[in-house]
């Protein structure tokens, strides 16, 4: 727990949607003068690492580094993170910027994907895959939280250039600890690259393909994660068109953090023990709800609200949907299989955000309420998915028959 706590703080701050992201989109709105859809697309590149995740799994689960099959990939990731975001901090120009920024979200990426694997072995192995879901993403929006304010106070008080270095200087710091972590708090047996072992890990790996519960899965998944994304959007209308100062916009993301923390201590105390099949009609409920609420967006005190019970509903959402992945990825195979459907969820999800900055842009005209509307609708869609999920009395946190363990 203490692990999946210190991965998920950096991982909160040091992904390129965590401290980096105001300071990046606000030094190209200003210096560059660049149009949203321009934002979103250059933004679109930093999710290509995370859309290939199953390749980091492929890796650790056949070939150990160093005599280990994810201690040795998650330090290794993190101490390239560190040295591309001290890069960041000496340079300016996009075309730099994107290969530097580029080189954290690999990083990022990887420690993701090891830190995956970790959580599936030993979420199946102890029945309690949602637990450690939700202690990664307490910690990831407690980071996301500090990481709001800072961002605000650096783009509010600096000027866009000097507050992208400094947000790249703080955020080295964290994939730093990661390392430690990494060596101190990562146990597991000495591995070697053996032929027999490799055989077994080959056939799960084709089991794990030959799953049709693990397509339905990644079917759900991606389809729960498209619609059109506000993000982007969202960031203009409040400079705009609401005329919200940089250091409020930071506090709202904040807001919206204090939220997903909200949610995973809600998750903890009344949700634990409901089944999986409720707990995913119920997040995508309470989704379609939070997404609708944007239309009552109209000033700093009803932004702070939405900001806030969105975040709840993220969290929800996020427990909901990434246990139920952990739940079916079959053993020897793990870091491959969770990185694929989390893989599902980047793609749908990158997909997501150009979309809605297309449709804002050139759709809509820059309104926001239409894309509000059309992205609440794109929500209520998931719900005709979860029968053919056949959960029956599941509950987060047990493996699927598939995936059970001798």
């Amino acid at each position: 727990m203490v692990f999946f706590a210190v991965v998920y703080i950096a991982e909160g701050v040091g992904q390129t949607g965590g401290l980096i992201a105001q300071p990046l989109n606000n030094s190209l709105k200003q210096t560059y003068g660049w149009s949203p859809l321009q934002v979103t697309a250059y933004l679109a590149i930093f999710n290509l690492p995370w859309v290939i995740k199953p390749v980091y799994g492929i890796v650790s689960d056949f070939l150990p580094l160093f005599g280990y099959r994810r201690k040795a990939y998650l330090i290794l990731a993190n101490a390239a993170a560190v040295g591309a975001y001290c890069w960041v901090t000496q340079i300016t120009a996009p075309g730099e910027l994107v290969f530097a920024l580029l080189l954290t979200a690999y990083g990022m990426a990887i420690s993701s994907t090891v830190c995956g694997a970790v959580l599936v072995e030993n979420g199946q192995k102890f029945a309690a895959s949602d637990a450690f879901v939700n202690q990664q993403w307490l910690w990831f929006n407690i980071a996301a939280m500090a990481s709001g304010v800072i961002a605000g106070q650096l783009v509010e008080n600096l000027q866009p250039r000097t507050a992208l270095h400094s947000a790249a200087a703080i955020i080295a710091i964290g994939p730093l600890a990661v390392v430690a972590a990494g060596w101190f708090l990562i146990r597991e047996p000495a591995s070697r690259i053996n032929l027999p072992e490799m055989k077994k890990t080959f056939a799960s790996l084709l089991a794990a393909l030959s799953l049709r519960d693990l397509w339905l899965i990644a079917l759900f998944l991606f389809v729960y994660y498209l619609n059109p994304g506000l993000g982007t959007p969202l960031y203009y209308h409040m400079t705009d068109q609401l005329k919200f100062s940089q250091e409020y916009i930071g506090l709202l993301g904040s807001i919206n953090s204090t939220g997903w923390v909200a949610g995973a201590l809600l998750y903890r105390r009344f949700l634990k023990h409901v089944t999986a099949r409720a707990l995913l009609n119920f997040s995508i409920a309470l989704g379609t709800i939070a997404t609708a609420a944007f239309l009552l967006l109209s000033g700093e005190a009803s932004a702070a609200a939405i900001y806030f019970f969105s975040g709840i509903a993220g969290m929800v959402a996020f427990v909901a949907t990434l246990s139920l992945a952990a739940d079916y990825c079959p053993p020897r195979s793990e870091g491959f299989a969770f990185a694929a459907l989390m893989s599902i969820t980047n793609l749908s999800g990158a997909l997501s955000e150009n979309l809605g900055s297309f449709f804002y842009e050139h759709i809509f005209h820059r309104h926001l309420d239409p894309l509000i509307i059309v992205s609440a609708a794109f929500t209520i869609v998931a719900f005709a998915f979860i029968p053919f999920l056949r959960l029956g009395d599941k509950r987060p946190g047990e493996a699927a028959d598939g995936a059970a363990r001798d």
